[in-house]
């Protein structure tokens, strides 16, 4: 059984990016695609759309923004097999809910500019921290329709620990089916503490971060499938910085996010808190088992 790629929808020009970023990858995986508008009816006053006593108009316009996004992920992969759901429950609840039986899970930024797309809208914020499967956040165009990938390059970020995770894995698979190189990035910092004001001393502390950098890369991606391509980088700076940065020139950055003990949910760090607001291409929050 293939999974679905589920989109939430709420018909917003960012909301109707992510339908043709969604559409896309349907296409390339071969897999449904599962669009869903959830709300609260109830909780607002909407426009009336249609003159009809027995329904709510909330749902009367739900149902339109749901069919409007199936007829763009249709005119744009004919191909692709398109389902809709209109859910009369929190967005947040809903999705989250959705995300247990989904390849992956996929919304826009929210808002209808560059300034106010720069803010994370709650909805997506709530996802990347709770969602089961894999959330694509799709950023950086900001017309009325997603770019086609342009650069051929993934861009992964890799943690301190340098492990090979479930993100590193999501990333081979991701440049496989594209056919494009990956690029593994590590930044690595020297603590204040470490260094000093003369450039001979100060010269040591940095290449032992730095080789512990290299270090990290090389276990990460010591299993790399021998048909990915796969480079290596390592980079002085935040984090935070050093992936944003990276992101100007990928079609897809990926970032694991790892769950903590008891705790309900995905715990974002800043670096995944930071990509999620600043990143200038779609960007990936894959959930890590502990």
């Amino acid at each position: 059984m293939v999974l679905p790629i589920v989109v939430g929808v709420d018909g917003s020009e960012p909301g109707l990016r992510a339908v043709d970023w969604a559409a896309d990858e349907a296409v390339l995986r071969g897999a449904p695609l599962r669009l869903v508008y959830a709300s609260l009816w109830e909780r607002y006053e909407g426009t009336h759309l249609a003159q009809d006593p027995h329904r709510p108009s909330e749902e009367i316009m739900a149902e339109d923004i749901v069919e409007t996004a199936a007829r763009r992920a249709r005119t744009r992969r004919p191909g692709a097999a398109v389902s809709t759901e209109v859910l009369a429950e929190e967005a947040e609840y809903a999705l989250v809910h959705e995300s247990r039986d989904a390849a992956l899970l996929v919304t826009g930024t929210r808002g209808r500019s560059g300034l106010a797309e720069a803010l994370l809208g709650s909805v997506s914020l709530t996802l990347a921290g709770h969602a089961h499967c894999p959330l694509v956040v799709v950023r950086g165009n900001h017309d009325n329709q997603a770019a086609a990938p342009v650069h051929g390059r993934i861009v992964l970020g890799v943690g301190e620990d340098g492990k090979e995770s479930a993100a590193v894995r999501f990333a081979y698979e991701e440049a496989r089916r594209r056919g494009v190189p990956l690029d593994a990035v590590r930044a690595w910092r020297t603590p204040a503490r470490e260094t000093t004001d003369h450039p001979l001393m100060s010269a040591e502390p940095a290449r032992l971060h730095e080789q512990q950098a290299v270090e990290a890369l090389d276990t990460a991606l010591e299993n790399v499938p021998g048909d990915i391509e796969a480079h290596r980088h390592t980079v002085e700076g935040h984090a935070r910085s050093v992936l944003v940065a990276a992101s100007h020139d990928a079609d897809l950055l990926v970032v694991g996010a790892r769950r903590r003990p008891r705790t309900f949910g995905l715990q974002l760090g800043r670096v995944a808190h930071g990509v999620l607001h600043h990143s200038a291409c779609p960007v990936v929050i894959v959930p890590e088992p502990t």
